[in-house]
């Protein structure tokens, strides 16, 4: 069966093969829903780039969206029916246009199965979604790599838990049969915590069941990390081990989160979207200005 030869793939064969980041590569995108919006795997990877390649000069932008999906689907009421669920449909050539990303990494699939059990249509909605993000992102010259969805935590809903899992091994699959670039924090997340639940029934990667704590956006960040062939990190237990072993890295790592918070709301409003309720933040301008003084704070700590 698919399923089970994708299982013995994750969890006893390496791979996640890993991807060098192009010396070309300046502005690396992050589309995605409400987890990357949150956007704590994202400034671990920006914190960690920083560091260990303070040469490059990375750009890491944020553009998620909380209750986006790829698939044009809104369950009926949603947000008290105030509004339907954003579609990434209506401003990813928009996207592309204000950031011009050299290299973009896409986490969907959360919101996309409507929090039902397995639907084939919704399934279809699903992979249509992902196939027309893929492609127009081609069509635009720059190369994607394709994240697999978080866990939905079973304890909350095995129904929901196994529509990811079989949108996770779809993306998966798409490794091989059409060369996509593809790195699965899926199946990980949920080998991890069925780990800690053999001693602590009560352990949890997600309150609600939806959006993963610090833990598990370090999963996140760590699978990224390991997938970029950095390897050194696979043996760390957070984001806070990691950075202690850079001179000044907390300090960095903090600046690089404030850095973060700033962007990612004047980028989503310079844009646009259809989302109401969302911070407006400062014009792209300012906020660039602003970041600009914290970028020559940790170019000031990375030389002392």
């Amino acid at each position: 069966m698919l399923f089970s030869l994708l299982m013995m793939l994750q969890f006893y064969v390496k791979a996640q093969n890993s991807y060098e980041i192009p010396q070309d590569v300046k502005r690396i995108l992050f589309l995605g829903n409400s987890i990357t919006y949150s956007g704590q795997y994202v400034s671990y990877i920006d914190a960690y780039l920083t560091l260990q390649y303070p040469d490059r000069d990375f750009e890491i932008i944020n553009v998620g969206l909380p209750s986006e999906t790829v698939s044009g689907l809104s369950e009926s009421g949603h947000a008290d029916g105030k509004f339907p669920r954003p579609d990434l449909h209506e401003r990813l050539k928009r996207i592309l246009e204000r950031t011009k990303p050299d290299l973009i990494f896409s986490c969907y699939g959360m919101n996309d199965g409507i929090y039902l059990p397995f639907d084939e249509e919704r399934f279809q909605k699903y992979k249509e979604g992902i196939n027309w993000l893929n492609q127009e992102v081609r069509v635009n010259g720059t190369p994607i790599v394709h994240i697999t969805p978080p866990i939905y935590d079973g304890s909350k809903g095995e129904a929901y838990a196994n529509v990811l899992d079989i949108y996770s091994d779809w993306i998966i699959s798409k490794r091989y049969t059409d060369g996509w670039k593809v790195i699965d924090v899926h199946w990980p997340m949920k080998k991890y915590l069925e780990d800690q639940r053999l001693s602590n029934d009560d352990f949890y990667l997600a309150k609600d069941g939806v959006h993963p704590n610090d833990t598990g956006h370090w999963l996140m960040a760590k699978q990224l990390l390991l997938y970029l062939g950095e390897d050194e990190i696979s043996k760390a237990n957070g984001m806070e081990e990691v950075v202690s072993q850079f001179h000044h890295g907390l300090e960095i790592w903090k600046l690089v989160e404030e850095r973060q918070k700033i962007m990612k709301d004047a980028w989503l409003t310079s844009i646009g979207h259809q989302r109401p309720g969302m911070n407006v933040g400062l014009a792209l301008g300012d906020a660039l200005d602003k970041t600009e003084i914290l970028r020559k704070q940790i170019r000031n700590l990375q030389k002392n």
